[in-house]
């Protein structure tokens, strides 16, 4: 598939930073705000934010059959249902504004003061409003790493896991855009030395490093999505933390799964990267034995190489990396995970995040969760300031950045953070 936006060749008018995430074949969407401006949509460009309302309501995104308004709003809904073809033609329109070689807004002083924004001024909002949260579990190396920690490490993968994407039905009201503090939260845990439960605040939070898609379309109620068809459905995707308090989620998880170890929150990073943007960077996904039924069968690269970092900031000193990784090393890919989760006819919606749980690569520096960094506790990991870490403590924050490089071009995605406040 060839884009135009794509073309590495492309330079912006627009000063890009080097080793910005957001160079001119990027061009996310968001929402955003400013102290003058309500909730509009945006694109990112260097260190400044495209306002799409001002390029809209003055002519120069003529042609493509935009519905008015549609850039005021306060979501992307709306803008991504229009379909792939449409926000396609979108992104390729504001790539050639802002191609050094195009006049039409670069030569018009007033609109690029006007449109262009400078990043420290505004404030990201949650780009999508989310009406449903699925979490798959679809890093074999997370699936083994945590099978092995709690169960037999010969048998570490149940023996579903390689004929389905697992996963299971989240909270969509708890996730927050990057930025937003959490608490620490409460429930039931169960020390090994104690016959009964307590109520307490959890003693072992932990982050999982993820990637999240976000679908454009719906399908009706009973119809399934391919393999084949499933890109037509995804616009693109997000950083996501999905916070974990492993030792409510021990005691509570059996028989039906995580509830309030997971659903106080979960975070995303603000710049949804697009499907086409992301073209140039896709690579072959892992082997798959033993043979996956038909409807999970697949042609061509369906996976994508994308970099992953986790740094843990305390209260007190600087940052520190405690994971590097990759989204290529997920067993399952996001066509097999859509065609999985609507084979019964379920139906998605617009806007609709599907997350692809922790991202855990084949050493250990390269594991997406302290779990499996600390294993358990056991471990604990050292930060550059002397303290340790077996899990998340109060002050802490927790950063995510992700990119794709490929040609002297990256691909980003920003950052996804949040700090852990005292329980209430």
């Amino acid at each position: 598939m060839s884009i135009a936006a794509n073309n590495p060749q492309l330079v912006s008018w627009v000063e890009v930073p080097p080793g910005s995430d957001f160079p001119i074949q990027n061009l996310p969407f968001g929402i955003f705000k400013t102290r003058y401006l309500g909730a509009v949509a945006g694109v990112a460009i260097g260190n400044h934010v495209l306002d799409l309302v001002y390029l809209h309501e003055n002519g120069f995104l003529d042609g493509l059959g935009l519905p008015a308004g549609i850039f005021n709003q306060r979501y992307l809904n709306n803008f991504i249902a229009l379909g792939r073809k449409t926000t396609r033609a979108v992104r390729n329109r504001i790539s050639e504004l802002l191609s050094a070689e195009v006049a039409a807004l670069q030569q018009n002083v007033a609109a690029r003061e006007l449109a262009l924004i400078p990043m420290q001024e505004v404030q990201m909002l949650l780009p999508v409003q989310i009406s449903n949260y699925t979490d798959f579990y679809s890093s074999e190396e997370h699936a083994t790493n945590v099978g092995s920690m709690f169960r037999d490490p010969k048998n570490a993968l149940l023996p579903n896991w390689k004929h389905l994407p697992v996963g299971y039905h989240g909270r969509a009201s708890s996730i927050v855009v990057s930025g937003t503090n959490l608490h620490r939260p409460k429930g039931q845990i169960k020390l090994p030395d104690s016959e009964m439960p307590v109520f307490c605040p959890t003693q072992k939070l932990d982050f999982e490093l993820e990637l999240a898609f976000i679908t454009s379309k719906s399908n009706a109620l009973g119809t399934s999505i391919t393999t084949t068809e499933a890109e037509d459905y995804i616009f693109g995707f997000v950083l996501f933390n999905d916070w974990s308090a492993r030792d409510i989620q021990q005691w509570e998880y059996v028989p039906l799964g995580p509830f309030l170890g997971k659903n106080f929150g979960s975070t995303i990073s603000p710049w949804i990267v697009t499907m086409d943007a992301l073209e140039p960077f896709r690579v072959r996904g892992p082997e798959q034995f033993p043979h996956v039924l038909p409807y999970l069968a697949y042609e061509g690269d369906k996976s994508f190489d994308i970099n992953l970092e986790v740094l843990i900031e305390p209260q007190e000193g600087e940052a520190t990396t405690v994971c590097r990784t990759n989204a290529k090393y997920l067993y399952w890919n996001v066509n097999q995970q859509l065609a999985h989760h609507t084979v019964n006819g379920c139906n998605i919606q617009v806007g609709d995040l599907y997350a692809s749980g922790t991202i855990s690569g084949p050493s250990p520096g390269s594991f997406g969760s302290l779990l499996e960094l600390g294993w358990n506790g056991q471990r604990p990991l050292q930060l550059a300031n002397g303290q340790h870490r077996k899990f998340l403590e109060d002050g802490d924050t927790v950063i995510i950045k992700g990119y794709a490089e490929r040609n002297g071009i990256r691909v980003g995605f920003g950052t996804c953070a949040g700090k852990i406040l005292p329980a209430l």
